[in-house]
């Protein structure tokens, strides 16, 4: 219930909930994660484990064939196979184990408090950017300093400055390069200058921070590149390993814009927040994020964060379980009367791009709130 002088503020498209319909979802949804805990099990952890050995095998044969990067087929089946297996690292391992979802094995190698991935921000500082900070507030503005990664303005109730006009330059400019983009994100430089951040913590980052670029350069720049100078491909494996990372950077930055800005997605007022019981968090989890619609094959390229929805109600469930979570969830936004946004992957960035075009301009063009609010959602696959 709302705190005391504080009446509970839903969001227009679940205003029309009553606190015993909220309570109630939220049981509902509880149910859903207590069924799916007692289910996980040999099966799930044997599903992760494969998932990493052909992870594995793909980088050391993309990385192999650059050593023989002078030949033109070796040097794209090279890049190419070094490009999914980052890409499958950073989605479906790295972002899944560091959520969590496979702590309850207990092997130290598959864990949220050891796994280091292959991205340039240090892990610890992701999760507490990403795991506490933008789960817990989801799209409300002032909170969630995802909404834009303190550069874009993504929500027309962020204050509109002459800066914004970049809007579209600066996504361009980021999605190559969206690692080192999220890890000086994930150094909360604006908290530093709002005094949120000490100077001691700002420097621990920054030493964290530099300590994984090196290790990333020396992987990626240094040492695959030199064994290759062996075979005279030297300059074909930097050109590879630059390459394989700047797919990955713009598959990540693609699937992330698409989970949380085209338009159906909702952002929220602080206000709406007070007071917030788990049946609301859960309604905000629902009506924040999008999921797009595709293949198997997309899911696992996605990491499964093509079920959105479902990893934003659940972030610490196996990623493997979104699939079969997915359409009950859709069910109960259509009993409920809640909007379930979804749609196929070029619809969804081009709505993103389409935003962050919108709202390099003042004022509140088009409010980026999407289309007329149905019973079944705003579904466009």
């Amino acid at each position: 219930m709302a705190a005391a002088g504080h009446p509970l503020v839903r969001p227009p498209a679940a205003a029309h909930l009553s606190d015993d319909q909220g309570a109630e979802l939220g049981r509902e949804l509880d149910a859903i994660r207590d069924e799916v805990l007692a289910k996980r099990g040999a099966a799930d952890a044997a599903y992760i484990r494969r998932i990493i050995k052909v992870q594995r095998v793909l980088e050391l044969s993309g990385r192999a064939a650059l050593l023989a990067g002078r030949n033109r087929a070796a040097r794209i089946a090279g890049t190419s196979l070094l490009s999914i297996a980052k890409i499958l690292e950073n989605m479906e391992i790295g972002h899944n184990v560091l959520h969590g979802q496979w702590d309850w094995m207990r092997d130290p190698d598959i864990h949220s408090t050891t796994w280091e991935w292959d991205f340039v921000t240090p892990a610890r500082s992701w999760q507490h950017t990403h795991n506490d900070l933008h789960h817990r507030w989801t799209n409300v503005v002032g909170k969630d300093r995802d909404v834009g990664y303190n550069l874009l303005r993504m929500d027309p109730d962020q204050p509109w400055k002459p800066f914004n006009l970049g809007n579209p330059l600066y996504n361009a400019l980021l999605a190559p390069v969206f690692e080192w983009g999220i890890a000086v994100y994930d150094l909360e430089l604006a908290e530093f200058r709002e005094g949120k951040k000490s100077k001691e913590a700002l420097v621990q980052d920054l030493r964290a921070m530099g300590r994984k670029a090196a290790k990333q350069f020396t992987k990626d720049y240094a040492a695959t590149p030199a064994l290759a100078m062996l075979t005279g491909s030297g300059k074909q494996a930097l050109y590879g390993t630059l390459a394989a990372n700047a797919v990955r950077n713009v598959w990540a930055h693609a699937v992330i814009f698409c989970g949380h800005f085209p338009d159906g997605t909702d952002t929220f007022t602080e206000e709406m927040v007070e007071g917030e019981t788990r049946g609301d968090w859960y309604v905000r989890q629902m009506i924040g994020p999008a999921n797009i619609s595709g293949s198997k094959l997309m899911h696992l390229m996605t990491g499964n964060l093509s079920h959105q929805i479902a990893h934003h109600l659940f972030p610490d469930l196996p990623s493997n379980r979104y699939a079969e979570i997915a359409p009950r969830v859709r069910e109960i936004c259509a009993r409920y009367r809640l909007p379930y946004t979804s749609g196929p992957l070029l619809k969804q960035v081009g709505s993103a791009w389409a935003k962050v075009f919108r709202l390099a301009l003042p004022g509140r063009p088009g409010a980026g709130k999407g289309g007329p609010r149905t019973a079944g959602g705003r579904d466009q696959d």
